[in-house]
């Protein structure tokens, strides 16, 4: 199989582009003003957002010409001035609402994110060490929480959990998860708004991402309790005997993931399960691959094997985490029994995990 490399990297650049100005839209408010007024001619925009009238009309006819807008008053006679641009309800899921599934608007805010980084990626590359995940900033942070918010918000709780023997009526009856890698909370919240008996703790090695965590359960009304741990584990039995343990789109980022998931397996109470969701990527190497497989190799390349890689020793896994690996992995800490979930998790690939 051959490709058009020049037809693609110009589409790509076309594409980064218009992550950029989609980035600039959800910083400057300009996608809310739209929804919340429109729609709107540039004055009108320009005034609602705050912003300089002139960018306001560079973003909007961009945003129109890149079909993410519409507008009214085009083609010959039409004057600038009647021009009403507006935002799409068909589009509105994806740029505005957090929980929506189609919500990926956030993959702007995190590629804006590596390209500020990627000296120090390069210099990774040379040198064979990492870049801590704080390097990476407050702008990546927030797009990976927002960008995984949908699934963990609805999916976790409404079809992947359900589908793990063991696992809801543990929840049911007060039993303790355990949320390793939660970030910001969002799968911890979720967990706890499903099952108000369970004893819900979140931990995450970010010490901005526990505190976020712990903001945002406290505005959504949810009683989930968050801490801080070190990267290797050891913090783990500070939280008692586990019930069931998630380690959701984090396996792959550990440095010592196999000493993790140990540590976890010492921490369940006897019957108790590990769910790990990973990235569904193929069972086997191939090139060249499908799309899911070259993004998840380009969040590898720029930024989870480079993370993971700024504690060392490391195990490097990236991002490109197979049935496979993860079954050696579990096997390595001292499972018993590892096996891949019969439920439709999108990006992800479903594990059980049990002693």
């Amino acid at each position: 199989m051959t490709i058009d490399l020049t037809e693609r990297l110009m589409d790509h650049t076309i594409g980064t582009l218009e992550l950029f100005a989609v980035h600039i839209g959800r910083r400057l408010g300009l996608y809310a003003a739209l929804d919340r007024h429109g729609p709107l001619t540039v004055p009108q925009l320009a005034e609602r957002a705050g912003i300089d009238a002139r960018y306001a009309r560079e973003w909007l006819e961009q945003q129109a010409v890149a079909g993410v807008l519409d507008v009214s008053a085009t083609g010959a006679g039409a004057r600038d001035e009647d021009r009403r641009f507006a935002l799409p309800a068909a589009h509105r899921g994806a740029l505005l609402d957090p929980i929506d599934g189609d919500h990926l608007a956030p993959f702007a805010g995190m590629v804006v994110a590596i390209a500020n980084v990627l000296d120090d990626v390069i210099d990774a590359f040379r040198t064979g060490a990492g870049v801590p995940y704080a390097r990476y900033g407050a702008e990546f942070r927030h797009g990976q929480g927002d960008i995984n918010r949908p699934a963990f918000t609805t999916d976790l709780v409404k079809a992947w959990l359900p589908a793990v023997a063991g696992v809801a009526d543990r929840l049911a009856g007060g039993g303790r998860l355990l949320d390793i890698g939660t970030g910001h909370g969002w799968s911890a919240i979720a967990v706890k708004a499903a099952w108000p008996a369970a004893d819900v703790v979140g931990v995450d090695t970010d010490e901005a991402s526990i505190t976020e965590a712990a903001r945002n359960a406290a505005e959504a009304g949810v009683e989930a309790r968050f801490a801080v741990v070190d990267s290797a584990g050891s913090g783990l039995a500070a939280h008692g005997t586990v019930d069931v343990a998630l380690v959701l789109e984090a396996l792959h980022d550990m440095a010592d993931p196999a000493g993790v998931l140990g540590a976890v397996r010492g921490a369940l109470a006897p019957g108790g399960v590990v769910v790990v969701a990973d990235e569904a990527v193929a069972e086997q190497f191939t090139a060249p691959g499908d799309e899911l497989e070259r993004m998840m190799y380009g969040w590898s390349v720029t930024h989870c094997l480079p993370a993971s890689r700024a504690e060392q020793p490391s195990a490097a896994l990236g991002t490109a985490l197979r049935p496979g690996a993860v079954a050696e992995l579990a096997a390595e800490a001292g499972f018993g029994s590892c096996s891949v979930v019969d439920v439709d998790a999108g990006f992800f690939r479903i594990y059980r995990l049990a002693a």
